[in-house]
Order: C-alpha cells, then structure tokens, then sequence
C-alpha cells in the first residue's frame, strides 16, 4: 500500500493549478475546491470574494516518486507567488497565493523552499513571495465541472490563452516530472 501525502495550494484559478499537477509523475490524484473560509460555498459564492475562501486544489501525491520540495518548486513555478491576490486578470483574496499545510513537516518545508526561492530573487530583485502558509482546517470539494477542467475544456480561449502556457512551461522546467499522455503517475 502506498504511503500518500495531501497538501492544498492555492494560487489563482483553480484551473491552472489543477491542470499543471493533473500533467505530474507521482501526483494521484488532484481535487479542485475551496479552502481557508467559513462553511460550503458555491463557486459563484467564492468568486464573489466575500466567503474568505480561494480557489484551491487538494494534491495527493506518492513522497516515493516525488518529493514535497518538488512539489512546493513545481506549485511556485505554475503561478506568481509574489503579487497579493492577484493572478493575471484573476484579482480578489479568492485568487490568493496559498498553502495549506497538513502536518508540521509540511509547513517546515514549506517555509525552507519560500526561504530559498526568495534568496534567488527568480521574480526580479526585492520581489519577494507573498505566500500565505496555513494549517488546513478543511477543504471543500468544488463542483464536478470544474474537475479536470482543461482535459475537458481545452478547445476554450481561457484553456488556449492562460493554462496551455504555463503547461508548456511546466513541461519545460520539469521534464523529469511531466506525464505524457497513457503515461501512469
């Protein structure tokens, strides 16, 4: 039996995060959902700002086949975790720059890997991440359309325009990590 690790990020729409570790070798799973507020929304709910939630994804990987260093680097690497809420024209604390944390392990390592991307400045000198780290207190499963969306949308221009790129990207950086399609995490 595999030993799996849950960790919940947030960092923008959902989409993008989900459609990036959907793509990454030892991931087994990736939710889409809601985190960091009071009680169950609805997604028009949570993109009204006012619920104290942000657009999440719940990654379930294997620490055998990918470590949570790698992880964290792959998480920071599909988003700007140096601007406050705020992903591209996705604006509101629904759209913040979040980690929520399932153990004391987690948070350690969250905090190092923060430590040693912000020492290499990557997003420009003084550019430092904004990242919130928080415990999970829980996490709220969004609604099935927006599972796996790009597999299943990716003909619509947010698909084209936003998430293709950072896929490309990600494949880019982290070949090693990358799942072709048939591909088994």
């Amino acid at each position: 039996m595999q030993n799996l690790e849950k960790i919940v990020f947030g960092g923008g729409c959902f989409w993008c995060i989900e459609a990036v570790f959907l793509k990454c070798k030892g991931v087994t799973e990736v939710l889409s959902g809601y985190s960091g507020g009071k009680g169950k929304n609805s997604y028009e709910e949570v993109c009204e700002g006012n619920t104290g939630h942000a657009e999440v994804v719940q990654v379930t990987f294997d620490p055998e086949k990918l470590s949570l260093q790698d992880v964290l680097n792959i998480f920071f690497a599909a988003h700007d975790p140096t601007t406050m809420n705020c992903q591209g024209n996705d604006v509101g604390t629904q759209y913040r720059s979040v980690i929520f944390y399932n153990s004391e392990a987690q948070l350690e390592q969250a905090m190092k890997v923060i430590a040693d991307l912000d020492a290499q400045e990557l997003w420009g000198p003084g550019k430092k991440i904004v990242t919130e780290v928080k415990p999970l207190k829980e996490f709220f499963e969004a609604e099935n359309y927006h599972q796996k969306y790009y597999e299943n949308n990716a003909w619509k221009p947010y698909c084209q325009v936003v998430i293709a790129p950072k896929l490309g990207k990600f494949r880019e950086k982290y070949t090693k990590f990358y799942r072709m399609e048939g591909e088994e995490s």
